[in-house]
């Protein structure tokens, strides 16, 4: 079992001090009875409700109480079955007394208890309640959160109870960070629960350094526990094969085998005894091992060293190795704090080690090729159906399918990358218990990582088969384990065929049909480079390993290591995608304690080369001897409608341009406008406005194709008619100003137009008849205007722009006095 939480200890009598002095129960230490009515929580009708009914009950912040929650079970109940470290239901609350905490390792001094039994003490709920009723575990849980409290306002007062709760600064600021970005879940029972994204909540400081022993980011918490390097027996000699638990090499320098890989397992037992079987030098070893509770990590292997864990020598080769605490048939195990420190350790290593973050990379066990013919049936399924493929990515900064949306356009020849979703995505699986125990039975409504593919355009058809994972099976299940015919989020198909709702793909040397309806599409258009095979009647054997040529072993002293095919072939007229056109060729010798047979801790390079493909549910290898490689292409595209313009050709007005339509759904646009024929510079957005140049001039535009996936394809529109002269535009009428009596001057004001005219002129009206040679801004009146209304008439001029007139309001008559 796993290491029990630090710092749940509690002295139930001190811990009802603790909480807001509402519940007259919690009057004195000493009262009899629960200090927390929990009533209402246990009558709330959902999940959601039930946090802030125990939130209104215990005086603890809503938001806090569901981060907390999200990063110990992701809001998961565990149906009244203990989680890895003993812990029950959304708190995961432990069932043992912990050890003693104070935030600083140093202990506190204080008579303890379980978490499960100071919450029963504090609610007055059994302790079989608070197990097995996800609504008395929130109160429960929440009360314990609450008693943790030292006092203060706000989110930040309540870090310590957090630490208390989750023992190590990272669980801390994990459960801050979520607080800040928001969650939105449905449970594995379908329970729907939102925390409303918060980013004025600070973080706690970021531990600035991880230690020296360990390879970790700062800020994780990360132990060393050494995998020993030791012989079956001290009396063995040095030059011994009888010794474990892993090899000595030299990859993160000059003497290889270099770092391509880190292959995602989960652990299929608890975390302690996982931990022992890394120490135990007659077992195996891997990097690394995650505790589900907290996301705390162990260290087993120094990256420059070879792991056993992979099932496959040439991978273990390659590859990091990260364990997590859990079981395949289950997504209860996978918590928030795992995701988050399993990610942030990928990243790290990742970058430093220069793998690159992707599916064909990054890669569960159940990827792993077997070795030789017959060995595929006999590999791995971990993580599982119930590993997020999804979240991980998006929290390794590489989502799947990058900013791209999925689409219903596919065509013959594409490549596309499947994106199943999680928690949208509940497909059926059966036999978890059976297949992955301790899991419990496979709860039907479950988010999972996969699509299922058929052998024929229906979902009534049988699953896709798998010639070497079920050989001699004519379809795939929905067993747990069966891989068969799933194709898990950030799988790379070609397309073949495509009929309605439904995508042939190539599958394991055969056709298969994946759904992707118009409404829920679930597969991006991508590129990536294609292998077919060079002869026309001989398929292209496919590898687990690539090793290198016999020859490439002469007077090394190392024995040739056989090519033996797997189960599977690439038959002529079939396509697949690459995942690794630049692979070493490569064996790294590794079989006595010392090191001292011939050509031992030797990485032996080949001069025969491989590509890495995406083929049925793995990663394998085939000889670019056996196929031609097609580089990625951008797929044709055709206007099937020309742009239109819109608007209207005149100086100042402006045009619009629509791109038309086209044979594919496309994602972007260019666009060029064209006067006469001749490109405008920095003419290039939707809309156009026509200069005084352009005045008697056609305009065109052209639309080309912007979207990586597409050739750069162009359409233009139809010319517009000559661009006519432009038009002004009053704005405000021209005015008079000034009083109307003789011997006084009016002034006028022309208005506003658009645009601004180059030239103002004006015309007096008496009666609305003009005054003879009165064009001037002013106007004098004189004798002859008496008892007239004078008003100014403006005209407005420009180039390329028909002039336009505009009279003002007349004035009241004219006045002597």
């Amino acid at each position: 079992m796993r290491t029990p939480h630090r710092g749940i200890a509690v002295a139930v009598a001190a811990a009802a001090a603790l909480f807001p002095a509402a519940p007259s129960a919690l009057a004195t230490a000493s009262t009899a009875g629960p200090r927390v009515s929990c009533t209402a929580t246990l009558s709330a009708p959902t999940r959601e409700a039930a946090f802030g009914e125990a939130a209104r009950a215990t005086g603890a912040p809503e938001p806090l109480l569901k981060a907390v929650a999200y990063m110990l079970s992701r809001w998961d109940d565990h149906r009244g079955k203990p989680s890895s470290d003993g812990g029950y239901g959304v708190f995961d609350l432990g069932d043992r007394a912990p050890e003693a905490w104070d935030g600083a390792d140093k202990g506190r001094a204080a008579s303890t208890t379980s978490q499960i039994a100071a919450a029963a003490g504090l609610t007055g709920l059994t302790a079989d309640a608070l197990r097995r009723d996800p609504n008395a575990n929130i109160c429960g849980g929440a009360a314990l959160l609450a008693s943790y409290h030292d006092g203060g306002d706000g989110l930040g007062s309540w870090r310590d109870a957090v630490a208390r709760f989750g023992a190590k600064n990272d669980f801390v600021r994990q459960v801050y960070q979520t607080l800040r970005s928001g969650q939105s879940r449905v449970t594995a029972d379908g329970q729907r629960v939102t925390l409303a994204a918060d980013e004025s909540v600070p973080l706690p400081a970021m531990r600035l350094a991880a230690g020296a022993d360990v390879d970790c980011p700062a800020g994780l918490d990360c132990e060393p526990i050494p995998a020993p390097y030791a012989k079956g027996s001290a009396a063995e000699p040095d030059n011994t094969t009888d010794y474990g638990n892993h090899d000595l090499a030299d990859r993160t320098g000059p003497g290889g085998p270099a770092l391509d890989y880190i292959v995602i397992h989960d652990t299929e037992g608890y975390y302690d005894p996982s931990v022992r079987l890394a120490q135990d030098p007659t077992y195996l070893a891997w990097n690394y091992t995650i505790r589900s509770s907290d996301g705390h990590i162990a260290q087993h292997l120094d990256a420059k060293d070879v792991g056993w864990h992979a099932g496959n020598w040439y991978v273990n080769m390659h590859s990091i190795g990260i364990e997590h605490e859990g079981f395949a048939g289950t997504a209860a195990w996978f918590t928030e704090s795992m995701y988050q420190t399993s990610a942030t350790l990928v990243k790290h290593l990742a970058q430093k080690y220069g793998i690159p973050l992707d599916r064909a990379h990054v890669i569960g066990h159940d990827q792993v090729p077997g070795t030789v013919l017959g060995a595929t049936k006999s590999m791995h399924w971990d993580p599982g159906p119930y590993w997020d493929w999804d979240h991980y990515f998006d929290l390794l900064g590489a989502p799947i399918g990058g900013d791209l949306k999925t689409t219903a356009d596919v065509a013959p020849g594409d490549v596309v990358e499947v994106r199943t979703g999680y928690q949208d995505n509940p497909q059926p699986v059966t036999g978890c218990a059976a297949a992955s125990p301790p899991s419990p039975d496979c709860v039907t409504g479950a988010g999972t990582n996969f699509l299922p593919l058929h052998q024929s355009p229906s979902e009534t058809a049988p699953l896709a088969a798998d010639p070497g994972w079920k050989p001699g099976s004519t379809a795939g299940s929905t067993y747990a384990s069966d891989i068969s015919a799933r194709v898990v989020s950030g799988h790379k198909l070609v397309v073949a065929q495509v009929q309605g709702d439904w995508i042939g793909v190539w599958w394991a040397g055969s056709l298969a049909w994946l759904h992707n309806p118009a409404d829920r599409p679930v597969v991006v258009r991508t590129q990536a480079k294609t292998v077919t095979v060079k002869s026309a009647t001989t398929p292209a054997a496919v590898y687990g390993r690539a090793y290198p040529e016999a020859s490439a072993y002469t007077g090394t002293g190392i024995p040739v290591q056989a090519l033996s095919p797997l189960e599977y072939k690439i038959p002529a007229g079939q396509t697949y995608a690459v995942s690794d056109d630049d692979l070493v060729t490569d064996y790294y010798r590794a079989t006595t304690f010392d090191g001292s047979a011939p050509g031992d801790r030797t990485d032996l390079k080949g001069q025969d080369r491989y590509y890495q493909l995406w083929y049925a549910h793995r990663q394998v290898f085939v000889r670019t001897a056996e196929v031609d490689l097609h580089d990625a292409q951008r797929s044709p595209v055709s206007s099937t409608a020309p742009p239109v313009i819109s608007g209207s050709a005149k100086v100042g007005g402006e045009l619009t341009a629509s791109p038309g339509t086209w044979s594919r759904q496309v994602a972007g646009f260019t666009y060029q406008w064209y006067v006469d024929g001749a490109k405008v510079p920095g003419a290039t957005e939707p809309a156009y406005r026509p200069g005084a140049g352009d005045l008697g001039k056609s305009v065109l535009v052209e639309v080309t194709v912007d979207d990586p996936y597409f050739t750069a394809t162009s359409a233009r529109s139809a010319a517009t008619a000559p661009v006519a002269s432009g038009t002004f535009t009053s704005a405000q009428p021209p005015a008079v100003s000034g009083t109307p009596k003789i011997g006084r001057t009016l002034t006028a004001s022309p208005g506003a137009w658009t645009p601004a005219p180059e030239k103002v002129a004006y015309q007096w009206l008496r009666d609305s008849v003009p005054v003879k040679g009165a064009t001037g801004r002013t106007y004098h009146l004189k004798g002859h205007d008496r008892g007239a209304r004078i008003a100014v008439r403006v005209t407005v001029s420009a180039k390329a722009y028909a002039k336009a007139t505009a009279t003002s309001a007349a004035t009241r008559p004219v006045t002597t006095r």
